[in-house]
């Protein structure tokens, strides 16, 4: 191997690594603007945009055990990783599509898995982590009542039934 696809390779692996999951994106109708504007947005989730050859992402993904992208190495392809946080990266990729057109989700890997774009789009659906922190709280707080509430209740119907008896 040449060593110019090696270091190709290399870079994409490096890229990979940044995070525990890739998400890949059609970018064939983006402008440099767009995908700066983009840049801008993934940075405020600790997350990259790098177009890739297909090729070398194949082999890199092979190379690191990754789960098989071949269904999606087709046309340009970029990959979005970075950040720790694959829900918001999902919202960023969704907003932006959304709002230009220019982006388009073709599918990735999250958790070890090769997933589709629906998946992701379902990730993008997740609240965010404040929202789902506040709504746990909110369970914690109600469930010992009701919990307290069916004890009485069963401890009442007890003593009815023994007063019966």
């Amino acid at each position: 191997m040449r060593s110019e696809k090696k270091f190709l390779i290399a870079e994409v692996e490096g890229h990979l690594k940044k995070s525990d999951y890739v998400y890949l994106a059609n970018y064939e109708k983006a402008t440099v603007e767009n995908l700066a504007a983009l840049r801008k947005k993934l940075a405020a989730e600790n997350a990259e945009i790098h177009v890739v050859k297909n090729s070398s992402l194949r082999v890199a993904a092979k190379g690191l055990s990754l789960p098989e992208l071949d269904q999606w190495l087709k046309g340009q392809t970029a990959i979005i990783v970075g950040g720790t946080n694959p829900t918001g990266v999902a919202k960023v990729l969704r907003d932006f599509f959304k709002d230009s057109q220019k982006i388009e989700v073709k599918g990735g890997i999250f958790e070890q898995k090769a997933v589709d774009a629906a998946v992701i789009g379902q990730l993008a659906a997740v609240p965010p982590m404040d929202v789902l922190k506040s709504q746990f709280l909110g369970l914690l707080k109600i469930k010992p009542q009701q919990l307290a509430a069916l004890i009485k209740a069963y401890a009442d119907k007890k003593e009815k039934e023994g007063a019966a008896a």
